[in-house]
């Protein structure tokens, strides 16, 4: 995301810290800022500065801050940044779900990185098959849990993220979810199409990450303009920059109507990045041979908003190697819903994660 050169005054930053939009989230009836915080970035700069992040967007307005157990230092650096005004913000995060013990571990961590002893949402992370959605509801599973701890108040509100289209249709009609956190851009416009009007039917509140498309969309006019032109989607950009922030807000407060110049530049990119934009659906997978292919999929993404030492050793070194599993069999481009090269892309995405390890 480029930002424009120059911040902004003192007086306009307190005067948007004033009038920062607010919306209603679905079921939930919180009132978010009109924009929120992600956390996946703010583990890349340093702690002081990140906690000086989260302390600037919390100053300007924005009071809807997202993060996960498992993004690191995330939740640590969000809990010690707004350590003291917890009646003021809506902490939103996402933990492990594939056994209740995995549900109660993650709860218990968040709580303790937040510095917290309740979360407004907490979200059943990363659904993305139904095989795996099917497996919240088994008896004495994890669901019982998060609902066990929603009635004892450690939980206020329950949600669930995933990237698949069809894993996030069936949890909003289930009316089991008060939220739904999904990508929304202008690359997928299928989401617009099929996703909003359920969860617009079953006022389940919606929440849009990745609208820079995982850094794919470098013009933050467009992103926003977009995702802000739909009142019910909470844009959820992830940040690492005072000025990223700055500039986000300067969005949300100004004019959203879209020219004819940017519709047509918004049409440009969706023409040039729709033959190699990954929408993480998993229909790929799994593979015969064992590659990880939904991860090789986004090396390049990953590159972009993580630390450079979570990509060096651990899990994600461990996918990027099974991509020498590849035979080229082209099974996954078979079942691509979006007839994506494949392939090419593997071949591509490890070439760019060895050349990025040697820069």
């Amino acid at each position: 995301m480029k930002m424009r050169e120059g911040s902004l005054s003192t007086w306009m930053l307190h005067w948007m810290c004033l009038q920062l939009k607010t919306m209603r989230l679905g079921k939930t009836k919180l009132d978010v800022s009109r924009v929120g915080c992600g956390g996946i970035p703010i583990q890349r700069p340093s702690e002081n500065t990140a906690i000086g992040v989260v302390k600037h967007a919390f100053n300007l307005g924005i009071n809807f801050f997202d993060t996960s157990v498992g993004y690191g230092t995330s939740e640590s650096r969000i809990g010690k940044a707004l350590e003291g005004h917890r009646e003021e913000v809506i902490l939103a995060t996402k933990g492990g779900w594939r056994s209740r013990e995995m549900v109660k571990g993650s709860l218990e961590m968040s709580l303790r990185q937040l510095k917290t002893d309740y979360i407004d949402i907490w979200q059943f992370h990363n659904v993305s098959s139904l095989e795996g959605y099917n497996s919240l509801f088994e008896p004495d599973g994890p669901m019982e849990t998060a609902l066990m701890a929603k009635s004892d108040g450690t939980i206020l509100h329950l949600g669930i993220s995933s990237h698949s289209l069809e894993v996030a249709s069936e949890a909003v009609v289930s009316d089991q979810f008060e939220t739904i956190q999904f990508p929304f851009n202008f690359l997928c416009q299928d989401v617009a199409q099929h996703l909003l009007p359920l969860v617009k039917q079953h006022d389940v509140g919606f929440i849009g990450m990745k609208p820079f498309a995982g850094g794919m969309i470098p013009k933050a006019s467009l992103a926003m303009k977009y995702v802000l032109g739909y009142d019910d989607v909470l844009p959820d950009p992830g940040v690492e920059s005072k000025e990223q922030i700055e500039e986000i807000i300067a969005l949300v407060e100004g004019p959203s109507d879209l020219s004819p110049d940017e519709e047509a530049e918004m049409e440009s990119l969706r023409t040039d990045l729709g033959t190699k934009f990954c929408r993480q659906c998993g229909y790929c997978q799994p593979c015969p041979n064992g590659v990880n292919i939904s991860l090789i999929m986004i090396a390049p993404i990953m590159w972009k908003l993580w630390p450079r030492e979570n990509l060096t050793s651990g899990w994600y070194t461990s996918a990027i190697k099974s991509g020498d599993l590849c035979v080229q069999c082209g099974e996954c481009e078979d079942k691509c819903p979006y007839q994506l090269p494949i392939r090419e892309m593997i071949k591509e995405n490890l070439l760019f994660h060895s050349r990025a390890l040697s820069s």
